[in-house]
């Protein structure tokens, strides 16, 4: 059985991506802000709601853990603001240091619409990575975000239009950190088979 991780800072839909887990299935997801469960987990998810700066004060503690275990090499899932805090920094309210382990900045939408981009979208796969397994080009998910991180292309995995192009999935240079701006915990079955691939990479 995997063991997965999910970090508890304060922010974030954290039932919601532990039932989502379990439908998943394969995986004991479990509850976090000890860093201790963080080496000992077979993987990790950093989810989020909120405001970046919020979210990488209320991280602070648990930092340097996060990132000696992604360099480590173990797999980590980015939803949302957890996504947007694995990017360099952020303009949102200023700018601030995320935790640099995908390379950009963190923006906010331009351009005549409505913000926050709320509802479903498709996404187009623009990298192969076992994240997106089984994951059709055009298929649709459900976003909330007001702001989104401009990945490079090494590191975009899919992309997604709305005002603008921004990026939908993104992974780091070895691939063991990966990050959806979607929510797959409230994407039904693609999103399940979103974190079953998670899951097996952390089986992996």
């Amino acid at each position: 059985m995997v063991h997965i991780a999910i970090v508890d800072y304060g922010l974030g839909n954290l039932r919601s991506v532990q039932n989502g887990l379990l439908k998943a299935g394969g995986a004991r997801a479990f509850i976090t802000v000890s860093p201790e469960d963080l080496v000992e987990a077979d993987g990790i998810i950093l989810p989020g709601v909120g405001a970046f700066r919020d979210g990488m004060n209320r991280l602070s503690p648990l930092m340097r853990n996060i990132l000696d275990v992604a360099h480590d090499g173990k797999p980590m899932l980015g939803i949302c603001l957890g996504m947007q805090m694995l990017f360099t920094e952020s303009e949102e309210g200023g700018v601030h240091l995320g935790l640099d382990l995908i390379p950009g900045r963190v923006v906010r939408f331009e351009g005549e619409g409505k913000v926050p981009h709320m509802g479903w979208n498709s996404i187009h796969i623009t990298r192969h990575h076992p994240l997106l397994d089984g994951i059709e080009d055009g298929t649709y998910f459900y976003f909330v975000h007001s702001y989104y991180g401009a990945a490079p292309p090494a590191h975009e995995i899919a992309a997604c239009q709305y005002l603008e192009r921004f990026s939908a999935a993104v992974q780091n240079r070895e691939g063991n950190v990966v990050g959806t701006q979607f929510h797959p915990e409230k994407s039904g079955d693609d999103g399940l088979k979103v974190l079953a691939n998670f899951i097996e990479m952390c089986r992996r």
